[in-house]
């Protein structure tokens, strides 16, 4: 009798033990903590950084413009501001996005490092569309046609009619721009200097024989009614295009020449070039 009392109370035992082991029910089980907040419903995400300049440039404001002083291009007046052909469609431009333009002196051989740093948003100083510009950025059409021009003294220019007659002649260059490259072309024996400003004041100076420039800048710096009235420019080294450089695939290139192809249109690039002495010099633009 015991035996079977001891049965039955073990087997109580189990039923309770079992009832009290149950899985809850959707009713009875605790609300577990969410895995992360959800983005409200109609609310977009913020778009990747980096992903337009055009977006990056309206957002905060400006335009960041790297230049050297380069007349007829962009070079100071008598008040500081930048001013030249260049700096001028520069500022329309920026009005045409309606940022504000930013100028900012660089060092010329460091424009692509400039560029990918953000220190500057464009290059847009009288730069040569060469093979290693249009590699390392996004380049605008072609708008300005120009050559490499030797710079000398206009007393002996008569003495050096070729590149033959120059050979024993020490130039001076504006470091990593196109008259570096023809004065390596040429086989010329050349020194660096920070921009073509200082080449041509360089020759003036007669710490160097001649120097190697844009012929723009040539016609606005050299010869009668220039401060640089005992210097000529002769014969041409190359035949060149002038761009506007954008950082690789920034979409202110396609911008900015819908934007040339109205200034051309409406007359505007051709007022700016009239001011500056470089019409003759503009490609049309469509």
């Amino acid at each position: 009798m015991k035996k079977f009392l001891a049965l039955m109370l073990a087997l109580v035992m189990v039923f309770a033990l079992a009832a009290c082991g149950e899985p809850e029910t959707e009713e009875t089980a605790p609300a577990t903590e969410p895995a992360g907040e959800e983005t409200p419903a109609g609310e977009e995400t913020a778009p990747a950084e980096g992903d337009s300049d055009l977006a990056y440039v309206k957002e905060k404001g400006t335009l960041v413009v790297g230049i050297t002083n380069f007349e007829p291009m962009d070079y100071q007046d008598e008040n500081g501001e930048w001013i030249g052909f260049d700096a001028d469609l520069a500022k329309a431009f920026a009005e045409y996005l309606g940022v504000e333009v930013q100028f900012q002196e660089i060092e010329w051989e460091s424009k692509i490092m400039e560029l990918d740093g953000k220190t500057i948003d464009v290059v847009w100083n009288g730069m040569t569309l060469t093979d290693e510009v249009l590699a390392a950025m996004e380049c605008s059409n072609a708008y300005c046609n120009n050559a490499q021009v030797v710079i000398l003294p206009a007393d002996v220019a008569e003495q050096y009619l070729d590149t033959a007659s120059m050979a024993e002649l020490n130039f001076a260059v504006e470091s990593g721009s196109a008259g570096e490259d023809m004065a390596i072309e040429n086989g010329f024996t050349y020194t660096p200097v920070v921009d073509q400003a200082t080449a041509v004041l360089e020759v003036s100076s007669g710490t160097c024989d001649a120097a190697i420039i844009d012929s723009l800048m040539a016609a606005a710096m050299v010869g009668e009614g220039t401060s640089y009235a005992d210097l000529t420019y002769t014969i041409g080294l190359n035949r060149e295009e002038y761009g506007v450089g954008f950082r690789k695939g920034s979409d202110l290139a396609a911008e900015l020449n819908a934007f040339f192809a109205a200034a051309y249109a409406d007359g505007t690039m051709q007022e700016i070039a009239d001011t500056y002495g470089v019409t003759a010099a503009l490609i049309p633009q469509e």
